[in-house]
């Protein structure tokens, strides 16, 4: 029988080697040295490293930094409520903490709402800090979520539209509607504040926005200073069947105003 000759072949890496580098930062450290197909891999210095490593992480917080004020800049919210957030909101009464408990898992439990076009209504007296509770959510989906929100009262919107009707506008009363009804989430403040009816224009445009966003199921938190039982009147039985299908979630606010004390 034939002998076999057998070749040898080259390992592909060699044991590593403990050696002392020298860092011109750092000084001297335990560096080892691997060889891999003939090419030797040296370890840095792990000081050097650490500090590559938090400069990393904090390049990546500036960035979530820097997006999440975008992200809030353009959720157009007004300066006087722009830091306000639902850990912020001063629950003191068992119906603040009611309320304060069905925001915060409104805004906990967003991933699974959105879908579902499912809205909030925050409704009665002034002062009681519904915009806050309204604002805190958009803050919060903002900042843990890629959602987008963006708050509007109902009187900025109506004056936005009839903007465009002026001879020379470079916006159109679609690009408003497409602005209010696009975000994962619209706040939609000051619903019924006038004391007279409303007016058709208005009527009609609180439709236009409110059935864009139902049939995009899309959801919405309304606020207004109105109870459950005046707030079809002010804003439409049609649109106001078109919360109600999407089982709305209606918070009473039913306590003395709080402004001027701390939390609001």
């Amino acid at each position: 029988m034939a002998s076999e000759n057998v070749i040898a072949m080259p390992s592909a890496s060699a044991a590593p080697r403990q050696t002392t580098g020298i860092c011109e930062d750092h000084g001297q450290f335990p560096q080892t040295t691997n060889v891999i197909f003939g090419r030797e891999f040296k370890t840095a210095c792990p000081e050097c490293q650490l500090i590559a490593k938090a400069e990393e992480q904090e390049r990546i917080k500036a960035q979530a930094r820097q997006e999440l004020a975008l992200k809030l800049g353009s959720a157009l919210i007004p300066k006087r409520f722009a830091g306000k957030t639902l850990s912020g909101y001063l629950a003191a009464s068992s119906g603040q903490k009611e309320a304060l408990r069905i925001c915060s898992k409104y805004a906990d439990k967003f991933a699974e709402i959105a879908p579902t076009g499912r809205c909030l209504l925050l409704l009665g007296k002034p002062g009681t800090g519904k915009t806050h509770l309204g604002v805190g959510i958009a803050a919060e989906i903002m900042k843990k979520t890629d959602a987008t929100a963006v708050y509007r009262t109902i009187g900025t919107a109506l004056q936005e539209i009839r903007a465009t009707y002026a001879k020379g506008s470079e916006r159109t009363e679609n690009q408003i509607l497409s602005g209010l009804i696009g975000p994962s989430l619209l706040i939609l403040d000051e619903i019924g504040v006038s004391k007279e009816n409303p007016s058709d224009f208005e009527l009609t445009t609180l439709f236009s926005i409110i059935n864009g966003r139902y049939e995009q199921m899309r959801p919405t938190v309304i606020i207004s200073n109105l109870d459950a039982a005046m707030l079809p009147s002010a804003m439409g039985e049609r649109c106001f069947d078109r919360l109600r299908e999407g089982g709305a979630i209606a918070v009473p606010f039913d306590w003395e105003s709080q402004r001027g004390k701390e939390g609001f």
